[in-house]
């Protein structure tokens, strides 16, 4: 995930996919079939209505995600809101305080220009709020203040920034709150005014300036470039008087902080000596942070507000598992919550607060109850420096103790996020097919502390990618994996470090699979949308500068494709047509070198996709071409392809031939 304060303005998409007839060391797994695996949750993304009384969330219709409504009292009545047949609503559904309309966001064929929408409960009507097609937007800020109205920020007048428009929903009149004229985000309040605005500076730190007022103009908060990524406006109050941060300044792990807005005293809510805290949740009528997550290799939690202390304390211990996340009503009487159980896929319960009781409300993914699904497990490898590395390892139930398996690495994207304890089908796919499936938290990933991010800065294909090889080393040495059957996989920055790996190590991987991976970070940096301009010096000093000639040469020179000659084992790679953050160019040029070098390639390309393939028969035929591929290389089980094409867009631009299996 990227930086809390640019959390609107996704960096790169982490993302996966893979899989495939076991060695004769064990005994045939029961294949989970894909169909089960990748289609949509049955119920995802909840949100409870202020009063309590309904719940909105994304659910299934005909195989894409659609909006959903439920009574809280009678989960069985849930009915869908929406019936959008062309690919899955965005993963953001969000109440207005009218306790009526539910706010919703589309974008066509993954140009991530989402555009916005509400919905009357009441009546069904749907109108659009922000314009479209081709202008991105995002919510600003909703408020017990305004029940009906919310602020939204497109950037239809300047592509590179976005205005600020309070619109109301039943109407969708629209009027402009704040032109903005070079500021990376605008920060409001509850009062629907413009406070503060977000200017990145050369070197990578941030200003916040004041906007109104008297002080318009005037410098708020100097952030400085280590402490850029740990250190965030979270909220500020109703009543504005406190400015909640996470703040990392004067400390390595990002603490919740409260501001006193006038006096500009600060006062540390809670800290960590272990990782970072996570955002907070907020109260919906004070907008003052209640409770907070910490992760460092699983979740905890901490209540802000010591009177929701025994409820949480009650919440975490229930027996559904780990708490993931809640939500209350405005009166805090009704919480709706999400827990995974080990080895399980997660479920939703309710709490009623008066009495105490729990009640599970139904699974994400019933389908999925009775598969054999196996836990994921946190390990903490040690890097070659000294560095603690949290990691995340599943390994088949068929696999023997010290017996050492085929391996997949799944690298995570960003690169500034994280793997998670949470469920991850991924995870289970390629456990199910026979491979123990490593994630690692490299340097540079977040909640791990300032220093942590930092190590990073200017490693890309450096230490990042040493610490992916420490890992693996780890899981050999364990006898996890065996060093001739580990693949790399990834997606956005994991695609990267898979080129990474078939080009810098070209000898340690059995085969690769990048997924709208960086081929050649100049020319990815040239090609950011606009509305990355206004902070490109993250890129500058985190990755490379690429607008000086030196620079230049230091990134090509962690650029895979300047290296494509040293590619000796299978590579598959994924794009789409219409990624926005990572363009085709960077797909189409390694094949293309490779292709001219007669080095096999295989090359899948949807003309329907951007960022992330979000149709579903899309995803379904990546992920068979996938388990074809890793089963032809690492000797994992494979489900026939069946009629995973049906539907979808896939087009082979090289190298279908071979893939044995698919003909």
């Amino acid at each position: 995930m990227p930086p809390l304060h640019l959390q609107r303005r996704d960096l790169l998409f982490a993302a996966g996919a893979a899989l495939a007839s076991l060695p004769a060391r064990a005994q045939a797994p029961t294949l989970v079939p894909r169909r089960l695996l990748f289609s949509p949750p049955d119920r995802t993304r909840l949100s409870l209505s202020p009063d309590g009384k309904l719940v909105a969330f994304l659910g299934p219709v005909d195989g894409v995600l659609n909006v959903w409504l439920m009574p809280l009292s009678d989960p069985a009545a849930a009915k869908p809101l929406t019936r959008i047949t062309d690919r899955d609503v965005f993963f953001e559904v969000r109440w207005l305080h009218d306790n009526r309309h539910v706010v919703y966001f589309r974008e066509q064929g993954g140009d991530e220009n989402w555009q916005a929408h509400a919905i009357d409960v009441a009546t069904g009507e749907t109108r659009a709020l922000s314009p479209g097609p081709g202008v991105r937007s995002y919510i600003q800020q909703v408020s017990p203040l305004f029940p009906g109205e919310l602020l939204i920020s497109h950037n239809q007048r300047d592509r590179r920034y976005f205005d600020v428009y309070r619109v109301n929903a039943a109407r969708g009149e629209s009027s402009l709150v704040h032109r903005n004229d070079g500021f990376a985000w605008i920060f409001t309040d509850a009062q629907f005014d413009a406070r503060w605005g977000i200017r990145y500076r050369q070197d990578g730190g941030w200003d916040a300036i004041t906007l109104g007022g008297p002080d318009g103009g005037k410098l708020f908060r100097r952030v400085e470039a280590e402490d850029a990524f740990g250190t965030s406006m979270v909220e500020i109050g109703v009543d504005g008087r406190e400015l909640c941060w996470l703040d990392s300044q004067g400390r390595d792990r990002a603490a919740v902080v409260a501001q006193d807005v006038a006096t500009g005293k600060v006062r540390v809510l809670a800290e960590d000596a272990a990782a970072d805290f996570g955002r907070p949740i907020l109260d919906s009528q004070t907008l003052a942070p209640i409770a907070a997550p910490i992760v460092y290799d699983r979740r905890r939690w901490q209540a802000l507000d010591p009177s929701i202390a025994p409820d949480l304390e009650r919440l975490m211990k229930s027996g559904e598992g780990a708490l993931g996340g809640f939500m209350t009503s405005a009166d805090r009487a009704h919480w709706i919550g999400y827990a995974e159980p080990p080895g399980e896929s997660g479920r939703f319960f309710h709490y009623e607060r008066a009495s105490g009781r729990i009640t599970r409300l139904f699974s994400a993914r019933p389908a999925l109850d009775d598969a054999p699904l196996v836990p994921m497990e946190p390990v903490v490898v040690t890097a070659r420096d000294g560095l603690k590395l949290v990691c995340y390892l599943s390994r088949p139930r068929e696999a023997a103790a010290g017996r050492a398996g085929p391996m997949v690495l799944l690298v995570h994207g960003g690169p500034w996020g994280r793997d998670m304890p949470d469920f991850n089908v991924t995870h289970q796919w390629l456990a199910n097919r026979g491979y123990s499936v490593l994630s690692v938290n490299f340097r540079g990933s977040t909640g791990f502390g300032k220093a942590f991010v930092n190590a990073a800065d200017r490693e890309w294909a450096g230490r990042m990618h040493d610490d992916l090889i420490d890992a693996v080393d780890w899981a050999i040495a364990e006898r996890i994996a065996d060093p001739a059957k580990v693949a790399i996989f990834g997606a956005s920055y994991g695609g990267y470090s898979a080129l990474v790996g078939a080009t810098f190590t070209p000898q340690r991987f059995a085969c690769a699979v990048d997924l709208f991976g960086i081929s050649n970070l100049v020319t990815f940096a040239k090609a950011i949308p606009p509305y990355w301009s206004s902070w490109a010096s993250i890129w500058k000093t985190r990755m490379g500068d690429y607008e000086s000639e030196e620079g230049r040469r230091f990134l090509l020179s962690r650029s895979p494709l300047t290296f494509v000659d040293r590619i000796v084992r299978p590579l598959l790679v994924g794009q789409g047509a219409n990624d926005v953050r990572v363009t085709p160019e960077e797909s189409d040029q390694i094949v293309a070198a490779m292709q001219k070098r007669n080095i096999a390639v295989t090359y899948v390309y949807y003309g329907d996709e951007g960022h992330g393939f979000r149709r579903g028969e899309n995803r379904m035929s990546f992920n068979a071409v996938v388990e074809a591929f890793l089963a032809q290389h690492l000797g994992g089980s494979c489900e026939p392809v069946g009629d995973d094409f049906k539907g979808s867009s896939i087009e082979f631009r090289a190298g279908r031939n071979l893939i044995r299996s698919l003909g």
